[in-house]
């Protein structure tokens, strides 16, 4: 399965609601058209995530309705998502290994083209 299509998964219209555990967000930058995607709830703890949601938070305050939007690139956010994809892979791994601790890179740019 491709990466890209592991957050567009789930067919629902725009009236239904995701899946259980999961959240629908809108991303792109101001003046572009927003690319919907339906993430994992546990990605929002994710510090690349998180840095997204301030953001966010930034540019449209707490008061948003229907989905979060992000004001990011979606070709970003696609990266910023596999980033997050394969440290919860691997993190699920390291439990039964005890690896090595995986960090995440600041993901400096998200925002702005």
């Amino acid at each position: 399965m491709k990466e890209e299509s592991l957050h567009h998964l789930f067919s629902f219209n725009r009236r239904s609601m995701p899946p259980k555990g999961f959240v629908t967000v809108r991303v792109g930058l101001e003046g572009e058209e927003k690319e919907r995607f339906v993430v994992p709830v546990e990605h929002f703890r994710h510090p690349l995530f998180m840095e997204m949601l301030e953001e966010a938070e930034k540019e449209f305050g707490f008061e948003q309705k229907g989905a979060i939007v992000i004001p990011c690139r979606v070709d970003r956010f696609n990266q910023v998502e596999a980033i997050i994809d394969q440290e919860f892979a691997g993190a699920a791994g390291e439990r039964h290994h005890h690896g090595s601790h995986h960090h995440a890179p600041h993901f400096v740019g998200c925002f702005r083209a």
